[in-house]
């Protein structure tokens, strides 16, 4: 799901929002097209989420671009209207040093300062740039560079997919509440192959590790009864992918569940709503937002029963400098029911700090 916490910044925008025309929904997905940006929709987003290794040394990493419109100057043809802006997230999980590095941005669309390609995978916010480089629809490469100066990290990585396309739901069309207006079109690239260099303070590193891709696009709004979610995405070292979600109350129960399996070779398997469980186990509290995040979970799928734990609990971003939300977004094992590691990926829990607008 993901990251995908925007808040729009005033009632005039959310307004204009809600009476936006919808996307047609059922349709099949094309390719490269829906690799691209729709700008019909009024949410978008483009979701790298990894592990990089550089000898014994272990880090996580996340990029985000998120595409939103804004609801304004309909029609307006003007250059200069704000018809939809972009965001962006990057952070880096140093295990060694036990520290979360974190960068955000914002800019409107145009001039060269934000864009959000429509034929093909193509964001970049400044200097900050995700893009689809070749490849079919099954065996595609991105590559992703990233420069924080003031958070001391880069990042330039090369993504290849060694699967095809894994489409969540139902042919990419994925349910995200009980009202049936309440979906998504969304699919992954899970298990891909990653290689490249990290910046650390000045100094480069060779890196390779495992890779997470999610797009996502939508017009809906969350249940009204919705303060957050709980979303794993887990790469397990037989090479099945992992995705569990789960949109959450104030009271801790569930809203609504789903999520897929997909073992190498083999169709996914999509999983109901009835069929997902959360149960939260170590808590961990911010001592920057106060908020009490759940950083290790048990999740019971029709894949079997999981223990998810976190590897640092201060994996807390604070993204109201861009998007206004505040949530827990890191890196991860993922244990089977006896304890033994099958896989790593990431954990984004959302609506623990305040409730989440959309």
């Amino acid at each position: 799901m993901h990251r995908r916490d925007w808040l729009l910044s005033t009632a005039a925008c959310a307004a204009a929002l809600r009476v936006q025309a919808a996307a047609p929904a059922t349709r099949p997905l094309k390719w490269p097209a829906d690799f691209g940006a729709h700008p019909e929709s009024r949410t978008e987003w483009w979701y790298l989420t990894g592990s990089l290794e550089a000898g014994a040394r272990l880090w996580g990493f996340q990029v985000t671009f998120f595409r939103s419109s804004t609801g304004l100057a309909v029609g307006n043809t003007s250059r200069f209207a704000a018809t939809e802006l972009v965001f962006a997230h990057a952070a880096l999980t140093d295990l060694e040093q036990k520290r979360l590095r974190h960068d955000q941005r914002i800019a409107r669309t145009g001039f060269g300062v934000a864009e959000a390609g429509r034929d093909d995978t193509q964001v970049l916010l400044r200097d900050w740039r995700l893009g689809r480089e070749n490849g079919t629809p099954e065996r595609s490469r991105y590559r992703a560079s990233i420069t924080s100066q003031g958070a001391g990290f880069a990042f330039d990585l090369q993504f290849d997919a060694t699967q095809p396309l894994l489409l969540q739901g139902i042919n990419g069309l994925s349910q995200k509440g009980p009202q049936p207006e309440q979906t998504s079109r969304y699919y992954s690239e899970p298990q891909l192959a990653v290689q490249g260099t990290l910046t650390l303070d000045g100094k480069t590193l060779a890196v390779r590790g495992r890779a997470w891709l999610d797009h996502e696009w939508s017009d809906s709004l969350l249940d009204r009864e919705a303060v957050g979610w709980d979303w794993i995405g887990m790469n397990l070292d037989d090479g099945s992918a992992l995705t569990a979600f789960r949109v959450r109350r104030a009271d801790g129960s569930s809203v609504y569940a789903g999520g897929s399996f997909r073992a190498p070779g083999q169709s996914p398997r999509s999983f109901g709503a009835d069929e997902v469980h959360f149960t939260p186990g170590r808590v961990w509290d911010s001592p920057g937002s106060k908020a009490r995040y759940p950083v290790e979970w048990w999740v019971d799928t029709p894949a079997g029963r999981f223990n998810v734990k976190s590897l640092l609990d201060n994996q807390e971003l604070d993204s109201r400098g861009s998007t206004g939300a505040i949530y827990w977004e890191g890196l991860s094992n993922l244990l089977d029911a006896n304890g033994q590691r099958v896989g790593r990926g990431y954990l984004e829990m959302t609506g623990y700090a305040a409730k989440l607008q959309l």
